[in-house]
């Protein structure tokens, strides 16, 4: 049995890395960026207002009733290009560029305006309401990084900064292959022993939401044939993920059918919690990452592993404290499922009460994996998390990459 880091290097080693394509904006949407972004153009070009108003001298807006004539307009693209003196002002929409002369905007609110006379109603004391040239970005400044999965936010930067097409990841094909007489699609009713399939669909999702594209097999039935079977009908894609039946059990054949195949084995337990039977190797030179059939175990190494296989990037890490005492760890590492909040700007993280491998509702309520080190001792509230991978922040941007579940 190996360490997750040991497991993540193995993986990396052995990943396949995908060839790159050229793709247009409105095909990018959830693909993983194959090179930087770096902007071909500074944003805002120039000093820009960001209100509807007047640019004028602060010198002479300080004062309520002082009057000042108005010369001119600057709307978005068309610039005023005379200076702006003492007593001018020139009327300046949003967007529009800032005259020579002006170092302030008056928002039209605080002013009375008859013909090309303006009136200050209220006096203003500081700077303001103006975009400054390149407060976004600069010409050259690295906007998005490589490894990236790109969402809507980083298409729309993307274009901001001059850029119609963008270099991807193609997409890998990915096999999914689960097996058990068990084992029952969704929509049918299960029988007393039986279980409804959940696991390909949710590692489906993951999957094409890193950008590659998800098969689904065909069950197989508890015999090492019929697995093999489905490993035939799997080698048009370029990696498979098999699920369960990778215990000691006397029914457990998935790992058992794929070495029959051919596998060459890199790894075959891993000491993380959920998902210690994790395994993985090579066949005829694809991946196979062979995950456990629990779904919380399932769900929290495909994070942990196929992530990394796929696109490169492993979970992002990020700092909070713990909001409840922690019991001392065991000797594997522990990912349990958790909830991240932000109090006061400070960042807390609680782990739901139940951490069972094999329920599913947790995972509406997470949006974080808590990452207890093995043999880490007892924590107690307000005290740092060791780690922590969380899908998105409580505040802030709607979407951040790289971040788990």
């Amino acid at each position: 049995m190996i360490s997750i880091l040991q497991a993540l290097t193995l993986i990396t080693q052995n990943r396949q890395v995908p060839k790159v394509e050229t793709v247009s904006l409105t095909q990018a949407l959830g693909r993983t960026l194959a090179s930087d972004i770096a902007a071909r153009l500074t944003q805002p070009p120039l000093d820009s207002s960001a209100m509807d108003g007047y640019a004028v001298k602060l010198d002479d807006i300080q004062s309520s009733g002082t009057q000042l004539k108005v010369i001119g307009e600057a709307p978005a693209g068309a610039p005023f290009m005379d200076p702006v003196n003492q007593g001018e002002a020139v009327r300046i929409f949003t967007g529009g560029a800032i005259p020579k002369g002006a170092d302030t905007i008056i928002i039209q609110e605080n002013v009375k305006a008859d013909g090309t006379i303006i009136t200050i109603l209220e006096p203003q004391s500081s700077k303001r309401h103006i975009r400054r040239k390149g407060l976004d970005f600069n010409q050259g400044d690295i906007l998005i990084k490589s490894g990236t999965t790109l969402g809507p936010a980083e298409i729309a930067v993307a274009a901001a900064s001059g850029h119609a097409h963008i270099n991807v990841s193609q997409k890998l094909s990915v096999a999914i292959l689960s097996g058990g007489d068990e084992i029952i699609s969704p929509g049918d009713m299960p029988k007393p022993g039986q279980i409804i399939n959940s696991n390909p669909f949710a590692l489906a999702a993951l999957i094409e939401s890193w950008g590659h594209e998800a098969v689904i097999l065909p069950t197989a039935k508890d015999t090492i044939d019929s697995i093999l079977a489905r490993i035939k009908a799997a080698t048009a894609s370029d990696m498979i993920i098999p699920v369960g039946g990778a215990s000691v059990g006397d029914h457990d054949h998935m790992r058992r059918a794929f070495k029959a195949a051919g596998l060459e084995v890199i790894f075959e337990k891993v000491a993380v919690r959920p998902g210690k039977p994790t395994w993985f190797g090579t066949l005829k030179g694809k991946p196979v990452l062979g995950l456990p059939g629990n779904p919380a175990s399932a769900l929290v190494c495909a994070q942990l592993f196929a992530k990394l296989l796929l696109t490169g990037n492993a979970p992002q890490n990020i700092t909070c404290r713990l909001s409840e005492d922690s019991r001392a760890n065991g000797p594997r590492e522990s990912y349990q499922r958790a909830v991240v909040s932000s109090i006061e700007g400070t960042l807390y993280v609680k782990p739901l009460p139940i951490q069972d491998s094999g329920l599913m509702t947790p995972f509406l309520a997470a949006n974080g994996l808590l990452r207890l080190p093995a043999n880490c001792p007892a924590l107690t509230a307000e005290d740092l998390a060791p780690d922590l991978k969380q899908k998105s922040r409580p505040e802030g941007r709607l979407q951040t990459q790289n971040l788990l579940i």
